[in-house]
């Protein structure tokens, strides 16, 4: 038992150092998993935008040919 926790169990150095490399490999894969997460997030956001764009396109498209269509209708129609 440790003289200041009576409570808690005494680590040995090995214990604590092998703790300590975990942590360190944690924090490492913590990183690289963090920087890829960042990274798909940067895409997605770049493909939202794009698609966002299409989709202005497409409205402009649509607005375009109601209007022709219209258009040939009045012409029948006189």
């Amino acid at each position: 038992m440790s003289p200041l926790c009576p409570h808690v169990p005494v680590v040995s150095p090995q214990v604590s150092s092998l703790a300590e490399q975990l942590e360190e490999r944690l924090f490492q894969l913590y990183g690289l998993h963090t920087e890829r997460l960042q990274r798909r997030l940067q895409e997605l956001a770049e493909l939202l935008e794009r698609v966002a764009q299409a989709q202005a396109e497409l409205r402009r498209v649509c607005r375009t040919v109601e209007a022709a269509y219209r258009e040939l209708c009045l012409q029948h129609e006189a």
